[in-house]
């Protein structure tokens, strides 16, 4: 039995690590697991786009729910904004998952890609000036924010945390309940993607790397949540600004210059 279960586990640990990693800094900071889970599907196991974009979301599915229930116990979640942006934001992923299934709509990911880099150089400006007692804005235009979150999101593999947490920030939304509310939508969000990539690809586009996904990220969840709600707002400001930049630049790089 050991002799079976060794190379099973041997195969799943990258994954492991990986979802582990990645979940970390989305639950902290809002952002990153798409980009980083579906970077490593597409660019090292060579997975078509829809088919990694299919994996992650049903990964997402697990950890998203995770996630989102640990940042409402820590108490993380502003609820009105969470209505504000779940309806636009379900209607666009399951459109941008659509797309994604019939046409390969990659081709704007690099231009995305230059405007979220500026977003994270902007963020750093913000932190800096950050006062001590920082008074903090309810964002305006969140609607349309989730409906492009959502689309880049399904269709370009990623997009909904780097889009609709840096955009909020940009406002002067409280980065708290800010990464807190875009992490416990994201749920709904990725549960409409998952089933239209079901319908449209059927389970064969859902890899074999979805497992480990699985576990490293349903650990790290909570441990993201918690850091959220016990890290200074203005670190958390330079936390998603390095993140978002460094993200945003790489990817930049990989589809401009390789």
């Amino acid at each position: 039995m050991f002799d079976t279960i060794a190379p099973l586990a041997a195969d799943l640990l990258p994954f492991i690590l990986v979802g582990f990693a990645a979940q970390i800094i989305d639950g902290a900071l809002g952002m990153a697991f798409g980009v980083i889970t579906q970077t490593m599907l597409v660019s090292v196991m060579g997975l078509p786009p829809a088919t990694a974009s299919a994996s992650v979301h049903l990964v997402e599915l697990f950890t998203t729910g995770t996630s989102g229930a640990s940042h409402l116990w820590r108490k993380n979640v502003n609820w009105p904004l969470f209505w504000r942006l779940v309806p636009a934001g379900v209607v666009a992923g399951v459109l941008g998952a659509y797309v994604l299934s019939s046409v390969d709509a990659s081709a704007a990911k690099p231009f995305v890609m230059v405007y979220l880099a500026a977003i994270g150089i902007f963020l750093f400006y913000k932190a800096i000036l950050f006062g001590r007692w920082p008074r903090f804005k309810d964002p305006r235009y969140t609607r349309p924010l989730a409906f492009v979150g959502g689309f880049l999101d399904s269709a370009g593999g990623g997009g909904w945390g780097p889009v609709v947490t840096s955009n909020l920030l940009v406002q002067g939304a409280d980065p708290r309940t800010t990464i807190g509310t875009v992490n416990s939508a994201e749920f709904l969000l990725t549960l409409a993607v998952s089933i239209t990539f079901l319908v449209t690809l059927g389970f064969s586009a859902f890899s074999e790397a979805v497992v480990g996904l699985i576990i490293g990220g349903v650990i790290a969840a909570p441990i993201g949540a918690v850091l959220t709600s016990r890290v200074n707002a203005r670190w958390l400001l330079f936390m998603v600004a390095v993140v978002l930049t460094a993200t945003s630049i790489f990817s930049i790089t990989k589809a401009w210059f390789f």
